[in-house]
């Protein structure tokens, strides 16, 4: 599901999940993507759910996640990544806030 995310685009840790069929195993996505070994993974294009990377701000992997991003044209203030709110259900969708 990771390597599924356009360049450029970012999803949430529970994003991932959900569309991998494992809703409500966010934690489980950001295990795994902390065990990753593999280089070729784009990573850096999963965040929190506010948009913010997960990692302590400052640290060599904050910095990296932020650089990778920012090389993709992802704006990153502060480390985080301003999203539109997905809507919560069909209605919300289709009609936008009631």
């Amino acid at each position: 599901m990771i390597r599924q995310i356009p360049y450029g685009q970012v999803l949430g840790y529970g994003e991932v999940a959900a569309r991998a069929g494992l809703p409500g195993r966010a934690r489980l996505v950001a295990r795994l993507l902390g065990m990753n070994d593999d280089p070729a993974l784009p990573w850096h294009r999963v965040l929190r759910s506010d948009g913010r990377i997960a990692m302590a701000e400052g640290s060599a992997g904050w910095h990296e996640q932020s650089q990778r991003l920012r090389a993709e044209g992802v704006v990153v203030e502060n480390g985080r990544v301003r999203r539109p709110r997905p809507a919560r259900d069909l209605d919300a969708a289709v009609w936008g806030p009631g």
